[in-house]
């Protein structure tokens, strides 16, 4: 049986998911030179033939930094505010680094809702797969400036496996704090961890109705 690096190494289309805590510093501010060596190793993935999509948090790591707040708003309309800010500047600073590496990267922003309801799952299969084809990166976030407690991804772990299974990826990587993928958020009762996810039968069960 093949270990899980050598499935990886074989991955011929990968999801790669990034987490707040992998691209901010110590103050919780948006770090530019972490989010560097993100796109370093995605940019590794496409000179080796890969298709790569990136999953990405940090918008409201990158508003607070910009708005001067001195830390995560507790207030749904102003978490909001901050990631509308601050998704403009993440998207930024994700087209800058890719430039680098003559790579155009498409940014899809996603709410539950959106893989919830039929036709806009397929809206989102369509244009990720487009922009696959094109040779463009997507880049791909939860849409926190209308997200809301009752019905959000949260860390955006569970909406990498699903953007996984919409794109039918070969590998899954998730860049986190987290030990694993959980049917609901880790710390909520009777919240399991995924060992495997082999088929969209493996995430039916995801709750996306909580963080």
């Amino acid at each position: 049986m093949s270990t899980a690096r050598e499935q990886i190494s074989r991955a011929r289309r990968m999801v790669v998911k990034v987490g707040s805590s992998s691209l901010t510093g110590a103050d919780g501010h948006l770090d530019e030179a972490r989010l560097g060596l993100i796109v370093d190793a995605v940019a590794a993935g496409r000179r080796a033939g890969r298709e790569m999509v990136l999953v990405t948090s940090g918008s409201i790591a990158a508003g607070i930094g910009h708005l001067g707040l001195p830390a995560r708003p507790r207030e749904l309309a102003l978490q909001q505010a901050t990631a509308a800010v601050g998704q403009g500047i993440l998207i930024a600073s994700y087209t800058t680094a890719f430039a680098r590496h003559g790579l155009d990267v498409g940014q899809v922003l996603l709410t539950a809702d959106d893989m919830i309801r039929r036709t806009h799952y397929g809206n989102a299969q369509r244009a990720l797969n487009r922009l696959l084809e094109l040779g463009i990166v997507p880049i791909v976030n939860e849409n926190d400036s209308v997200a809301t407690d009752e019905i959000r991804f949260g860390d955006n772990d569970r909406l990498a496996a699903l953007v996984a299974t919409v794109v039918h990826a070969d590998a899954l990587v998730l860049l986190t704090d987290v030990d694993g993928l959980y049917t609901a958020a880790p710390g909520t009762p009777g919240a399991a961890r995924i060992s495997t996810v082999a088929s969209e039968a493996d995430i039916e069960g995801i709750d996306v109705s909580r963080r």
